[in-house]
């Protein structure tokens, strides 16, 4: 049984809570680990259609756990790569959300970012305070955070370790929706269910195509997308979609063989 975070399912969607509430959730490995091999997991279960990855009301991870950092030299953490087992979210083909109340810091923010999409809460807090530590990000907080909300913001906050409400996220790119703090959960699975309902190969495939965008040069990604797209019509959820919708009817996607 896993320690430090909770699962659930509600329907075809697969929740992982981070639970480590008397240090904010903070990443220590033990933590990452269970999170990694739930979503792998949840990935190979024909079942689960969307993945939620949250924390609690506090915090949704307030950062690495500097304590298990602290005493790492350079040549140990050069062989061992710890991020490395951060990254098991970005071999996951399903749909992650990441939804984030309270602190979402550091390493917590560039786990959220490696999510597909961040929906918060209106209590949200953004940050890359690395800097205040005599470090820098080092799981995607200057690259991913960039790609999102531009160079001037990224220098502001990356530079002076600043944080970011849900506001400033939202109007910034960096989250897609914002919620009450008291419903904000209760969205996400709405969100998430939606998700799922859908063609699971289209899901898939979307999401392929998407972060191709920002791995590709433009004329790459329209090839990757076309390729993708025109596959799609070798596919059984195409003929009951495209079928539905003629028929005025509610789709049937089948799960995966």
């Amino acid at each position: 049984m896993p320690e430090m975070i909770l699962v659930e399912t509600h329907g075809a969607v697969g929740v992982i809570r981070l639970n480590r509430p008397a240090a904010l959730n903070a990443l220590c490995d033990l933590l990452v680990g269970e999170i990694g091999s739930q979503l792998v997991d949840f990935n190979a279960n024909p079942d689960i259609g969307c993945i939620i990855l949250t924390g609690s009301e506090k915090a949704f991870a307030a950062g690495a756990d500097i304590k298990e950092m602290q005493s790492r030299t350079y040549p140990a953490v050069l062989h061992d790569d710890f991020i490395a087992k951060w990254e098991t979210v970005l071999r996951v083909k399903k749909p992650v959300i990441a939804a984030v109340a309270g602190f979402a810091l550091g390493g917590g923010c560039e786990l959220a970012m490696m999510c597909d999409m961040i929906i918060c809460a209106d209590t949200a807090k953004f940050g890359q305070p690395e800097i205040n530590l005599g470090v820098m990000p080092g799981a995607g907080g200057t690259q991913r955070f960039t790609r999102a909300v531009g160079k001037s913001k990224a220098m502001d906050m990356c530079l002076t370790g600043r944080m970011m409400d849900a506001a400033e996220a939202e109007r910034s790119n960096l989250v897609s929706r914002v919620f009450p703090a008291g419903t904000m959960m209760e969205e996400a699975l709405k969100i998430a269910a939606k998700i799922a309902s859908q063609s699971q190969t289209a899901s898939l495939l979307t999401k392929k195509s998407i972060n191709a965008a920002f791995e590709t040069t433009l004329t790459q990604g329209i090839a990757t997308e076309r390729a993708l797209f025109l596959s799609l019509f070798g596919t059984a959820d195409q003929k009951e979609g495209m079928a539905a919708f003629v028929e005025k009817r509610t789709p049937s996607f089948a799960k995966p063989a």
